[in-house]
């Protein structure tokens, strides 16, 4: 059936820390398929219970490649979807792309590089030791970790880092920038990544760059454009979100001091530690970016007509009370946890494995290392990041 519903202003205000809005748990309840007004694109619905966030994500009823140049999709980004992204893509297409990196996260693939982020981690915390207290986490840790584990994997020289890093906050911007920032930005990325992979056509490599440019001119298996957006897409993804995850979760842990000591006591239930901060932690500021129906689909006895645009976020999804037992709490012991963090169905994230080595690295370097680690600021005065479709500090300032 179709219902009337209130229409609401998405996302619910700005957010505030980590903090989940108390609206998402009322929706989940009350209104699990609820009408949004999102800030450009016009209306949608906005889904919040686990099955039927699992169901849109891997239905193939629910498009993302109808989005593509649409400027009437519902987002939270000035810029619709473009063409050429896996993210904008469906099967066959996205299985094609997909398949040509795969291989590369492949969980004993990742598992390999464990000593190389092991020593990255060690030389950091070396520096952050010897430097003394007070330290940035983010800049002296958070960040440089993914950073170059993401170059090393690509065989992009990490003396380049500069040249996408800033540029990624820029792509990923909802109100911290205007579009033709954005837009300048991602030219910026663009013609960077064109500069690798001219060098690779001089210099052939067997890095995931090198085979990249070896499937485009041997293979024919991608164009000269899907090379360039997967290039950029790999680097943004591949540092992005998981360094703001360090930082997040590191200030989840020494903001609940007796969580931070769970851990220290019981350094084993870190792995399972991670998988929970996963799901408890929001992330993204607006939820995953929008399907839209090409026939019409029951959700939780709403009817969502074919053409219509679905939201899905699966923070909201990961604390359905159906699902986890005191979703609303972090428990570091949990052991059944099917979150959705990484996403679900064919646009799962292709890193999953990565970060979640490179977050239990961190973390556990850091009881292990610190075990006196606090913050070295009251908790409301960590900065944070603003405008932009993930969540994190600006800084993390830390004593021992």
């Amino acid at each position: 059936m179709t219902v009337k519903t209130e229409v609401r202003q998405y996302p619910f205000g700005e957010p505030v820390r980590l903090d989940m809005d108390p609206l998402f748990a009322r929706l989940r309840r009350e209104e699990p398929v609820s009408r949004v007004q999102l800030p450009y694109g016009g209306e949608g619905w906005l889904v919040t219970r686990y099955a039927d966030a699992k169901l849109v994500l891997a239905d193939q009823r629910f498009s993302r490649a109808v989005t593509v140049d649409r400027e009437d999709i519902p987002r939270t980004t000035p810029n619709p979807s473009r063409q050429n992204s896996m993210l904008s893509m469906d099967p066959p297409e996205h299985s094609r792309l997909r398949k040509l990196v795969a291989k590369a996260f492949t969980s004993r693939r990742v598992e390999q590089l464990r000593p190389r982020a092991q020593q990255i981690v060690d030389e950091r915390l070396t520096e952050i030791e010897k430097a003394g207290p007070v330290a940035d986490l983010v800049q002296s840790l958070a960040l440089p970790l993914p950073v170059t584990v993401i170059c090393e994997m690509l065989g992009v020289p990490t003396r380049d880092q500069h040249r996408f890093r800033d540029f990624s906050d820029t792509v990923l911007s909802t109100t911290a920038h205007t579009p033709q920032q954005i837009e300048d930005a991602r030219t910026a990325l663009e013609d960077y990544l064109a500069e690798v992979v001219a060098q690779r056509r001089r210099q052939p490599t067997d890095d995931l760059m090198g085979a990249l440019v070896a499937a485009r001119d041997n293979d024919d298996r991608l164009t000269e454009d899907e090379l360039v957006n997967m290039g950029i897409g790999l680097l943004i993804a591949g540092h992005e979100t998981t360094a703001n995850q360090i930082a997040n979760f590191t200030y989840v842990l020494l903001s609940e001091p007796r969580q931070w000591a769970l851990l220290r006591e019981r350094p084993e239930l870190v792995p399972g530690a991670i998988e929970e901060l996963l799901r408890y932690v929001q992330l993204g500021s607006g939820g995953s970016f929008a399907r839209v129906a090409t026939e019409d689909v029951e959700l939780s006895g709403v009817t969502v007509r074919a053409g219509e645009s679905v939201i899905v976020n699966t923070q909201a999804a990961n604390r359905d009370e159906s699902v986890f037992e005191n979703s609303e709490e972090l428990d570091l012991t949990r052991n059944d946890n099917p979150h959705m963090a990484f996403g679900h169905g064919v646009h799962h994230c292709l890193g999953a494995q990565l970060a979640r080595l490179e977050l239990q690295v961190a973390i556990g370097s850091l009881l292990q290392r610190f075990p006196t680690l606090r913050l070295a600021v009251p908790v409301e005065e960590v900065p944070w990041k603003t405008g932009l479709l993930v969540r994190g500090p600006k800084a993390l300032p830390v004593s021992w």
